[in-house]
């Protein structure tokens, strides 16, 4: 098959269309890395079709770019119409708004990134609000920030997850603080920035962070099938003990949608870790 044309259904390159389990979405951060055409990516694909390729074998991709600057409307509606129903974007903000020095002033901002990126349309997932470390942050600038996000946009729900990475701020409060919006939290698995499991919303959001260049997959077998049952666990409302928390649970029990991806560390691995975890969400 000629790796210029479009994907159709049929074609054994392009349909592989994982499905995971039942409200588990798995993927990557972003689509166009090197490296992957090396161990991804099959032979000679050019770098037009790669969104259509991943978004066939994961189930989500997290858009990192516009952290460093939005896309106008029709950008994102090209990548909306490049990837198969079901298919799910996650996208980081821009970091303009969350390094405002008042966060209570940035509605202006906040609306004209959400009003770009919701021609995604139907596939578009939780926003991510990364605050970086060594940032401090003002408790009551931030709870007005909270009050600029918006629920709904063109009459879809939206979901927000708040990535603080100021250990100092990461307390009961703050939690009580998301539980209050409904907003998510990021669960890290990081040593470098705060890793809770604390549930705040009604999904949860999950950045594996520790994928490893010496394994074909990015995690030992052991590390996956912990990670799955995890997922399950946490799709069916239970809140994991065996990860850390910063308060006591006070969540209600009830089925959450899950996002997990793998991102950063050996970032030439991820695209293996997630679809190995896809496959044992499926044959579980």
């Amino acid at each position: 098959m000629p790796a210029t044309r479009r994907p159709a259904p049929g074609d054994d390159l392009f349909d592989a269309r994982p499905t995971g389990g039942a409200g588990i979405r798995v993927g990557i951060g972003g689509w166009v890395f090197a490296p992957w055409r090396d161990n991804f990516y099959p032979a000679g694909l050019v770098q037009r079709l790669e969104l259509d390729y991943a978004s066939r074998h994961v189930t989500a991709i997290e858009i990192n770019g516009t952290y460093y600057g939005t896309q106008q409307p029709a950008t994102y509606a090209k990548w909306r119409d490049a990837t198969p129903a079901g298919f799910m974007f996650s996208a980081k903000a821009p970091k303009r708004i969350t390094q405002a020095r008042r966060l209570s002033g940035t509605r202006t901002q906040v609306e004209d990134f959400i009003g770009g990126i919701s021609a995604l349309g139907d596939k578009l997932g939780p926003l991510v609000w990364q605050f970086e470390s060594g940032r401090r942050i003002e408790a009551e600038e931030f709870a007005g920030f909270l009050d600029l996000l918006p629920k709904r946009v063109a009459d879809r729900p939206l979901r927000h997850v708040l990535d603080v990475r100021d250990p100092a701020f990461i307390t009961p409060a703050f939690l009580e603080l998301a539980r209050q919006h409904g907003m998510g939290t990021v669960f890290s698995e990081s040593t470098e920035y705060p890793s809770f499991a604390d549930l705040t919303s009604d999904f949860v959001y999950a950045r594996l962070m520790a994928s490893r260049s010496d394994e074909r997959h990015g995690y030992p077998d052991s590390e996956l099938d912990a990670w799955a049952r995890r997922a399950r666990a946490w799709r069916r409302g239970e809140d994991l003990a065996e990860l850390p928390h910063v308060g006591p649970s006070l969540a209600p029990k009830q089925p959450r949608e899950v996002f997990v991806y793998f991102i950063s560390a050996a970032k030439e691995r991820n695209p293996a870790a997630a679809m190995a975890l896809l496959q044992r969400l499926q044959t579980a």
